[in-house]
């Protein structure tokens, strides 16, 4: 599995927690910032990391601001991508089994970094389950196909 992995200034130290466990993982990744702490623009991040994924050159995404919306919102605009807000690993779990997310947004100023990982690893670590599901998300693929 290849990850890329981004944040805005609101992210930075929750992204480098993130980039420590996939190490530990031995997970593949490539980090396209930002490495600031004054004030950016999260699209500026969240979409070559949504681009990078949708184009298959990257499995998956992690992207991480304040809260985690600006860049969900931001990342969902790229065809293709199922980027999805977690800040439980109840639902990291399941929007990998039921909606094949392949981005994962979290907000640093929402969750702290112990939760963060266990979120980032059973998201890691789930796969897609098909069947009903992949019904479902083929009804998306159709829509952005038909309007994009």
């Amino acid at each position: 599995m290849k990850v890329a992995i981004a944040s805005d200034h609101g992210g930075n130290q929750l992204r480098e927690e993130i980039k420590n466990l996939l190490d530990e993982l031995e997970i593949s990744y490539e980090d396209f910032g930002c490495n600031c702490t004054t004030s950016v623009d999260y699209p500026d991040y969240a979409l070559p990391v949504a681009k990078k994924v949708a184009s298959g050159e990257f499995d998956r995404g992690i992207l991480i601001c304040g809260t985690g919306i600006g860049m969900s919102i931001s990342a969902n605009k790229v065809k293709g991508i199922r980027c999805a807000l977690v800040h439980d690993v109840f639902t990291a779990r399941v929007t990998r089994e039921h909606n094949d997310s392949n981005v994962l947004a979290m907000g640093e100023r929402v969750i702290g970094p112990g939760l963060a990982r266990e979120i980032a690893k059973a998201w890691l670590t789930s796969d897609f389950e098909g069947g009903r599901h992949a019904n479902r998300i083929g009804k998306i693929t159709e829509y952005e196909e038909q309007n994009n």
